[in-house]
Order: C-alpha cells, then structure tokens, then sequence
C-alpha cells in the first residue's frame, strides 16, 4: 500500500521482505504488492484525469503522448528497470497518455523484478549476518550474498548511462 499512497521507503520495505522472508519470498511479495499498489495509482489517475490528459498540454504534449502509446513496452520497460524518473511518476505519466491496463501491469511487474531482488538480497543477506550472531563488523556484513546484491545494484546503476544516452538522441 506503500506504493498506492507513493508513501517512499519501498526500497526500506524491501530490504524489510527479505530480511524477514529470504531472498526468493521478499522478492515476489515486493513485487506483487508494489505492482498491485501501481495499478491502482494507475487506475485512478486514469480516473480523474482521462486517457488523454497529456495531450491538453499542446502540439507538445500530444507528441510525447504519442510516442509513448506507440512505444509503450520499450518506454515503461526502460523508466521501470532504470530508475531515471521517481516511482510515482512512472505511475502517473502512462495513465495520462492512454497506455492500456495490461501493458502496464505487465511491464511494471517486470521492470521492477531485478532492482526488487538485488534489494530482497540484500535484505536476506543481512538477516543471515545478524543470524550468525557474531560481533556486527563491516567484515561480517559484507558476506557475498550482500556483495552479490550490492553489484547488482550498481550494474542496475550503469544500465543507465547508454539508455538515458540513447533516450536523448531519439528525442
């Protein structure tokens, strides 16, 4: 419900799910509660404001609402597995562009399946450092199950630069 309120700590809550249910259950219970809470922002914004509000914005407006309905998957894909844009902003912008339910739903489960697993790792991997009941030392917690997450986040981090690259020569 976090993500339907776009209350932040996600990535908190998280690390939470897989310090308490392992790497596997924290990672699919994060993504089904994050994608349901992002259907229903979806869901209402669409409400409110309509399919087409992004093209009350003018010539402007309607063309970037245009190549997004026309893109939708490569668009959503991309603003969901690099995290240029805030969360409740990528929740937002398709519902006012027209972007169909299940495109949405689709794309936003798989997009934010490899950020939620490197961040469930690593919530794991610090529960299995606190398990071992040793003395909390930089040495105990950097175990390669949180190394393993921590390089994930960073490849994550560098799958942006070619993207937002490729993104501004489209435009």
């Amino acid at each position: 419900m976090a993500v339907a309120f776009s209350i932040p700590g996600a990535v908190i809550l998280t690390l939470a799910g897989g310090f308490l249910f392992g790497a596997v259950a924290g990672t699919l219970l994060a993504v089904a509660g994050a994608t349901a809470g992002a259907v229903l922002v979806f869901l209402f914004a669409r409400a409110i404001f309509g399919k087409g509000a992004l093209d009350r914005f003018g010539e402007r407006g309607r063309r970037l609402a245009e190549g997004i309905r026309r893109n939708a998957w490569s668009y959503l894909l991309v603003l969901r597995l690099v995290p240029l844009f805030p969360f409740f902003l990528v929740n937002l912008v398709p519902a006012f562009v027209g972007v169909r339910l299940p495109v949405y739903a689709v794309t936003t489960c798989l997009g934010i399946l490899p950020a939620t697993a490197v961040f469930a790792l690593s919530g794991a991997g610090l529960g299995s450092v606190l398990d071992s009941g040793g003395p909390l030392e930089l040495r105990s917690i950097l175990t390669p199950q949180v190394l393993g997450a921590l390089c994930g986040l960073a490849a994550l981090s560098l799958a942006a630069i070619p993207l937002k690259n490729r993104f501004q020569r489209a435009e």
